[in-house]
């Protein structure tokens, strides 16, 4: 795992993303999952390009299920971008780099 990706758990989940003052993108895969191991290189490359102005953090389902059931998720890899503890955008399966940082800056910039 890149040294810019953090892994959260049911009980971190509220205070390293529904708590954090800068947006933060979470990954929600499994072990298991290729198209989640797939995109882990790409969430990786997102973490350290906004490294200073949002976190990206990975969420394992199979060892969290609590959060992951209280955010409906039924496909993985998903990734849902949080912002002063609010969901405010979802991608469900494999997308590029340059969709994830879209998505990233958008919310990046009205933080700035």
């Amino acid at each position: 795992m890149s040294e810019f990706v953090k892994d959260v758990s049911d009980s971190s989940f509220e205070k390293e993303v529904l708590g954090s003052d800068k947006p933060v993108l979470v990954d929600f895969w499994a072990e298991w999952c290729a198209p989640c191991r797939m995109l882990a290189p790409t969430v990786a490359a997102v973490a350290e390009q906004y490294g200073d102005t949002a976190s990206v953090v990975k969420l394992n389902v199979d060892d969290n299920p609590s959060t992951a059931q209280r955010y409906g998720i039924k496909g993985i890899p998903t990734l849902i971008l949080f912002r002063e503890g609010k969901e405010v955008e979802r991608v469900v399966g494999a997308t590029t780099k340059e969709s994830i940082s879209r998505m990233v800056e958008k919310y990046v910039r009205a933080v700035a």
